[in-house]
């Protein structure tokens, strides 16, 4: 079973394009990234040239005697002579490249050869990307690839690209959804919540209907993260990170979601954790939330490098990693419990990494104002709060007719709502989240 992917439409784009440059795709393991790509070759190649650095450590020579096409293709075939190169049909896909970076030298040569198309792939370029990159500089395109989105989901669940357009048509006519529809979508974002994106959890659901073996398949992808530290993380106290990405959950869930080392270590001080949070985020593990100095544009340059908060970008691995208590209520009685805030805040702060949105948040010295997320159109700077509960959005309020904020003028509440509109502020359901980018299009 093959899910669709929004990867799909760009290499697509990126084959029709008569400039294309080799690609090189980027993004955490088990996301689906060596899926997609085949998926994709099979169907728009008559021979494909499958390398992967991780199971065919044969390869691992290919560029010792040199960087041009030719002699790379003399190697390979000398590897393995079945394989076949066809000049304008052959398409090679270098895969787990973190373990043979040097491969990756060779795309200028592939350019300007262009006989040949290439991908490259591997679940851990964040790492070795500074290599990768300083090897292929000018001659290559880049594409970050994640975990299923909301809508990917939607997808796989068969809902066509017309009812999912109908939830933005919704949001930009500020029209309430039916009783139907509100209950449908919210059931289908449980369900997404609880499992994430993950293309073998999510298979798993389509197939049964259940969440049956979701959640020892997400545990032992957390296993595999943690693994990949051991394995990868050079030069850095590889304990630390673990402990780093384990903490997250518990720091979530508490009432100050700002990420602090105490929380870990009694005591802890940021400087012994150097590099830490760092590591996990070009990993692809975890996500950063930056805190802004103050609620203005422009928003990169005006965050306080000593405040963050950490997300997981798969919120299905978040529920995961939950006691087993708050598991067992979460998933049998669909009570989310003392992780409610967490999980949404979660799941939106997901939905807008994946949408390329950037991650900031806003809390003041004397904790009297605080919000969740600032998004932006093209004069317009908009708070973003997520709701737990019912309770008054009193920081919204605030931000929007205080006059020291000029670049506010509307805000934005996510929550177990209906759309509307009142006091300058858009009302949203939670589910609305994966639609934010294009409703923020539409105001400009």
């Amino acid at each position: 079973m093959y899910f669709k992917r929004k990867i799909d439409e760009f290499l697509i784009q990126w084959k029709n394009d008569s400039a294309h440059k080799p690609l090189i795709v980027k993004g955490a393991r088990q996301i689906g990234k060596t899926e997609s790509i085949l998926h994709f070759a099979n169907e728009n190649y008559s021979n494909v040239v499958y390398i992967n650095f991780v199971l065919d450590k044969k390869y691992r020579t290919i560029v010792s005697d040199g960087y041009d096409v030719e002699t790379v293709i003399k190697n390979i075939t000398l590897v393995n002579p079945s394989i076949r190169f066809v000049p304008g049909e052959t398409i090679i896909i270098f895969d787990e490249i973190q373990e043979y970076p040097d491969v990756a030298t060779t795309l200028k040569s592939f350019r300007l050869d262009g006989k040949y198309d290439v991908i490259c792939s591997g679940s851990m370029l964040g790492i070795n990307y500074k290599k990768i990159h300083s090897n292929s500089v000018g001659n290559k395109t880049d594409y970050e690839m994640f975990s299923m989105d909301f809508e990917e989901f939607l997808w796989a669940k068969g809902y066509h690209d017309g009812q999912i357009q109908d939830i933005l048509k919704h949001m930009i006519a500020l029209t309430p959804f039916s009783e139907t529809e509100l209950s449908v979508y919210r059931s289908l974002f449980f369900d997404f919540c609880v499992l994430g994106g993950m293309p073998d959890v999510v298979r798993g659901y389509i197939e049964t209907g259940t969440f049956s073996n979701s959640l020892e398949t997400q545990e032992q992808i957390r296993l595999d993260y943690e693994e990949d530290v051991r394995k990868y993380a050079e030069g850095l106290d590889q304990t630390k990170i673990i402990s780093v990405y384990r903490s997250v959950p518990a720091q979530l869930a508490k009432e100050n979601k700002k990420f602090q080392f105490s929380k870990i270590e009694k005591n802890a001080r940021s400087r012994e954790y150097t590099g830490c949070i760092e590591w996990l985020v070009d990993a692809g593990v975890i996500i950063e939330c930056n805190c802004l100095i103050f609620p203005e544009l422009p928003l990169k340059g005006n965050t306080d490098e000593s405040k963050y908060k950490l997300y997981y970008p798969d919120t299905g691995l978040l529920v995961s990693a939950i006691d087993e208590e708050a598991q067992e209520d979460l998933r049998v009685n669909k009570n989310l419990g003392v992780y409610k805030g967490a999980l949404y805040e979660n799941f939106v702060a997901e939905a807008f990494m994946k949408q390329g949105l950037g991650l900031f948040y806003y809390k003041k010295e004397n904790s009297t104002l605080e919000e969740d997320f600032f998004v932006r159109t093209r004069n317009e700077l908009i708070p973003v709060e997520v709701k737990s509960n019912n309770d008054s959005s009193k920081s919204l309020v605030k931000l929007i007719k205080n006059e020291n904020y000029s670049e506010i003028q509307h805000g934005i509440k996510l929550g177990y709502n209906n759309v509307g509109y009142a006091n300058n502020i858009y009302t949203f359901p939670y589910f609305c989240a994966f639609m934010m980018k294009a409703f923020l299009k539409n105001l400009d």
